[in-house]
């Protein structure tokens, strides 16, 4: 099914379009999988931000991202929804946004392996008239991963676009002991949480 959100105007009803504001593919398969109807439009943001408490950082990034879309629409606001999302990875004290470079995703994998670390995701859903800002904490544990296999996998080229240098639902799955939490919150996007709160738009 397909999802969409009206709201009745003076002179009859309206559809309310959804708009992401990323550029993620992982997020844009998870809304296509819960039946979402919507357009990407990537935001321009500046995502240099003061460093915060975890849960702070991505409710504030994903706020910015959305707020930086509606922009776009000023002129027909009263038509659009918008949801701008930022996933990091929390450990020891680090926030782990994506590898700068190769060697940047090594020293984040070999921090990872072995441990256990945290998947913050912040979603912000924002209208004309109404903005609510949420966030989700998912658990991981790694299993031991020797420097080879860290190395191999980087070769693959899958951690250079990932919060934290991987990607759960791709071949570092191999490497995933356990979590608890949101899977979805891991792969980038809270999405059962997300269609909860549209209900409220």
């Amino acid at each position: 099914m397909n999802t969409k959100y009206s709201e009745e105007q003076g002179d009859g009803s309206f559809m309310k379009h959804l708009i992401l504001a990323s550029g993620s593919p992982r997020r844009r398969e998870l809304m296509s999988q819960v039946g979402l109807d919507f357009t990407v439009v990537t935001s321009d943001a500046d995502e240099n931000i003061k460093e915060m408490e975890p849960e702070d950082y991505v409710r504030e990034l994903s706020s910015v991202k959305a707020q930086s879309v509606l922009e776009q629409y000023a002129d027909n606001e009263d038509s659009v929804i918008v949801i701008g999302a930022d996933t990091i990875v929390y450990h020891k004290g680090e926030i782990l946004t994506k590898p700068e470079d190769e060697e940047d995703a090594f020293r984040i994998l070999k921090s990872l392996e072995g441990e256990i670390h945290q998947v913050y995701t912040g979603v912000t859903i924002c209208s004309a008239h109404k903005n609510v800002s949420f966030y989700e904490k998912t658990d991981v544990w790694v299993y031991d991963m020797t420097d080879e296999e860290i190395r191999e996998y980087i070769n693959t080229g899958e951690p250079m676009d990932k919060a934290g240098a991987y990607g759960i639902q791709g071949k570092f799955a191999a490497y995933i002991k356990g979590i608890e939490g949101d899977y979805n919150n891991v792969v980038g996007l809270p999405v059962a949480r997300l269609v909860h709160e549209l209900k409220v738009f």
